[in-house]
């Protein structure tokens, strides 16, 4: 690996296709949110600004994530599923840099800071959904809470890990682990491996066996890989 590789050793790497499938957002809204886009308007031609500024910029222009862009990602779609329109959902992503730094949704303490970020916006914005979050309707920390469930965060408060299936069970993505594709914890083998070779064999304790793994941890590989299909 020459010295420019080892940039990418702790930080994730995902396809757009790869992370379309682990976010369940569509490839066309990832490139959109990460590279802008142009459209046309009766005045002409503009320009919409990514929203997310990932740290990896590949030298074939192909679009590659990294674990935090995934993360931001996720929160992004959370924001626009509660309704929130997207030029206020800008406006929140651009205020929270200010406070918090880069990806500033996949902080810890956006749960808490976000609140006054929303609060200092409220003046300029007319946008229902977003009012919402400030009211008794709609709860702030509800609209985050399936994101950030989800995840453990570091001492510096960025988020570290994801279990995508909850803490209690044995699915993790962490960037510092096999470049962030999912596995089970305790033994690192990729939930694909598992899963694949369980729908061969129909047989935990078999797959189990053969992998040096729990058959518990076999089990929730498949739970998972499926919920991928299935979404």
């Amino acid at each position: 690996m020459g010295a420019n590789g080892f940039r990418y050793i702790g930080v994730g790497l995902y396809t757009a296709p790869e992370a379309s499938r682990l976010s369940h957002v569509s490839i066309g809204r990832i490139r959109r949110w990460l590279k802008g886009y142009t459209f046309e308007t009766k005045s002409g031609l503009h320009a919409s600004r990514p929203v997310v500024t990932s740290v990896l910029q590949s030298p074939d222009g192909s679009l590659t994530l990294s674990f935090l862009d995934l993360q931001e990602i996720r929160f992004v779609h959370g924001f626009l599923e509660a309704g929130v329109r997207w030029k206020t959902l800008r406006r929140i992503h651009e205020k929270a840099e200010q406070h918090l730094g880069s990806y500033p949704f996949s902080r810890g303490n956006f749960v808490t800071d976000g609140r006054l970020i929303l609060l200092d916006l409220a003046p300029k914005v007319d946008d229902g959904a977003f009012l919402d979050l400030l009211s008794s309707q709609t709860s702030f920390k509800g609209v985050l809470a399936p994101c950030v469930a989800t995840l453990k965060f570091s001492d510096d408060g960025q988020a570290a890990e994801w279990w995508p299936l909850g803490k209690g069970k044995s699915v993790v993505l962490n960037p510092g682990r096999s470049f962030g594709q999912p596995i089970v914890d305790r033994e690192g083998v990729p939930t694909n491996i598992l899963a694949r070779l369980y729908k061969v064999e129909q047989s935990f304790p078999r797959v189990a066996r053969w992998f040096d793994v729990s058959e518990r941890a076999v089990r929730h590989a498949v739970e998972y890989e499926d919920s991928l299909v299935a979404a």
